[in-house]
């Protein structure tokens, strides 16, 4: 959210794409607290876009559903099942003309503007070391609980043209990657 803050500085509501399982499910309360916490921080208003299921027309649907009053800008949530749908999701924020930052690279190289991802890599190591101490005999639960700590920012300046938007020179400077 700071991120999309920064590129468009006079957002007032920022539209968050996720799924309404992790929204309203078990950890519901936590994920909706977290969100708001962070919104409250940036001064802005939090618009959850709600997918019911990971379908073409549910995409197309809560698109709709924000078309007559749009956020100022978009976050995509990293789930999964977001992904193989990423080229439409892309389109669908095209269309909104609206900017959005997503959780995996391959959104930019779709032509989404930016994303903000962590290193897969460094996760998948640390998955298997876990798997190692568990299969040498560690108990799941004394396993602490790991926080990422690489994470890339990828910039799409096409993308950033179509929109408009002159990306601010801090944000250039702190991405890992810039595609002209």
């Amino acid at each position: 959210m700071q991120i999309l803050k920064e590129v468009v500085p006079s957002a007032s509501r920022l539209g968050w794409l996720m799924p309404r399982r992790v929204w309203e499910g078990a950890y519901g309360q936590v994920t909706q607290r977290v969100f708001q916490d962070a919104a409250d921080r940036l001064g802005v208003s939090l618009i959850p876009m709600l997918v019911q299921d990971s379908t073409e027309s549910e995409y197309g649907h809560v698109f709709a559903e924000i078309a007559p009053a749009p956020p100022d800008a978009i976050g995509v949530s990293d789930i999964a099942d977001f992904f193989p749908y990423r080229r439409l999701i892309v389109e669908l924020v095209e269309r909104s003309r609206l900017p959005a930052i997503y959780g995996y690279r391959e959104y930019v190289e779709a032509g989404g503007l930016m994303a903000y991802e962590g290193e897969l890599g460094e996760l998948g190591r640390r998955m298997g070391d876990d798997v190692h101490e568990i299969l040498n005999g560690a108990k799941p639960g004394d396993i602490p609980i790991y926080q990422q700590t690489a994470f890339a920012l990828i910039i799409n300046l096409k993308a950033a043209n179509a929109l408009g938007l002159t990306m601010p020179p801090s944000l250039l400077v702190r991405a890992d990657e810039v595609i002209e």
